[in-house]
């Protein structure tokens, strides 16, 4: 009996840091992703097309658009 309360402890124990490392790791919130969004139909996506084959250029495309107004590249090495 004592072994499983001792088992039962140390699980406790070692879940406690990994619960709290998992919270600190948020994604981004539902105001930024709309503000994403708005940006890329801004850049010429338009998302309500539905099932388009083309989806993933589409999006690549804008987000390009977007990084030139920014003057940014995707490969820059600073």
């Amino acid at each position: 009996m004592k072994s499983t309360i001792f088992a039962l402890a140390a699980a406790t124990l070692l879940a406690v840091p990994v619960a709290a490392y998992s919270q600190t790791q948020q994604g981004p919130t539902r105001a930024q992703v709309r503000a994403e969004l708005q940006q890329l139909e801004q850049a010429g996506y338009n998302s309500a097309k539905g099932e388009d084959p083309r989806y993933p250029a589409d999006v690549q495309a804008a987000e390009g658009r977007i990084a030139g107004q920014r003057g940014m590249t995707e490969y820059s090495d600073g």
